[in-house]
């Protein structure tokens, strides 16, 4: 009798123990849904700069290393179109964040061509736009750009901003000739010799050469427009007043992505061709090389991420010089300072 008992005892706790060991799983595998703190994840939707290219590729780094999901994230990565498209899509709500060329930026907010958006952080700390051709092409100077064919999406800073380089430059614009293409394809139209050159990132340089087998001749906007950021990251002015700490989350989750990216440009470049198949990876890599003299800046701070409001204020200053603004306008109109990173 006692040995039956001790039986139906033992077959009872042996069952207790698997429920738990159920329930223990079971809540394991809620948690691993709901990210690392318990939580059910934000989802959100974060647009590039421009296309896939090396240079954006610290938001994938970001994703697969597991920077978003420990800050609460679930972020699906669509390609961005250029700074005028980005900041449709953003203020449109079909996207909650993406990086835009911060002159771009002001020049879309100072002519009234868009609002309602709002710079949290900045990418790069000096302008990366420019024209991209290769030899061959008889340009070698600003100059040279006049009587040619370049192409550029239609809201991308470097279009905007010709204007202003130009009579910078000492260049006609009016004798230059420009024509509508779109992110992922401009470098293919050059290397196909359609056009004379394309409005490109100088980061671009070697996913060109690769593209077109032939040594490319970049022409930086920073070169007479020195006190110009490059990129910055946006969100939507009504996400940045309703979800301060969201904003701040997601800003520091991707920084950290873009600090990875720059330390280990071969392994970011591997995971951008294992997310964008059309991805070269060493081209992607040397991209990223060639970007980290503009993300890091002495006299900004040697945080990243961090903006400066006089500096901000100087770059206005240089596109209202160039009468390239309708109206005035304050750095603290598009850039939320308390959201930025401190220096």
């Amino acid at each position: 009798m006692r040995r039956l008992t001790r039986t139906v005892a033992t077959a009872a706790l042996a069952t207790a123990l698997a429920l738990v060991s159920a329930c223990s799983s079971g809540s394991d595998s809620a948690d691993d849904a709901k990210g690392g703190n318990g939580k059910t994840p934000d989802k959100v939707t974060y647009l590039t700069s421009f296309g896939n290219f090396g240079r954006d590729s610290y938001a994938w780094v970001a994703k697969d290393k597991g920077f978003f999901k420990d800050a609460g994230f679930d972020v699906e990565i669509k390609a961005g179109q250029g700074t005028g498209g980005v900041i449709q899509t953003v203020v449109g709500g079909q996207a909650d964040f993406g990086p835009i060329d911060l002159t771009g930026g002001l020049l879309q907010f100072g002519n009234g061509q868009a609002k309602d958006f709002t710079v949290v952080a900045a990418i790069q700390q000096r302008t990366m736009a420019g024209i991209a051709t290769v030899e061959g092409k008889n340009i070698s100077s600003p100059k040279d750009l006049e009587g040619k064919k370049l192409a550029d999406t239609p809201g991308s800073v470097v279009r905007n901003l010709f204007p202003t380089y130009a009579r910078l430059a000492g260049v006609d614009a009016s004798k230059v000739t420009w024509v509508n293409g779109e992110a992922q394809n401009l470098i293919g139209t050059l290397a196909s010799g359609s056009v004379d050159g394309i409005g490109q990132f100088v980061v671009g340089q070697p996913t060109i050469e690769a593209a077109a087998k032939k040594k490319a001749v970049m022409l930086p906007y920073s070169n007479v427009m020195q006190d110009l950021y490059g990129n910055v990251l946006i969100t939507s002015s009504k996400i940045a007043k309703e979800k301060p700490e969201m904003v701040k989350r997601f800003t520091a989750a991707l920084l950290k992505g873009l600090e990875y990216s720059l330390a280990n440009s071969k392994e970011a470049a591997d995971i951008l061709k294992k997310n964008v198949d059309a991805t070269n990876p060493v081209s992607a890599a040397a991209e990223l090389e060639l970007m980290a003299a503009y993300v890091r800046s002495g006299n900004t701070g040697t945080a990243i991420g961090t903006l400066d409001s006089g500096r901000v204020a100087k770059s206005i200053a240089i596109l209202q010089g160039a009468g390239a603004l309708k109206q005035t306008i304050t750095p603290e109109q598009i850039i939320d300072f308390s959201l930025a990173p401190k220096a």
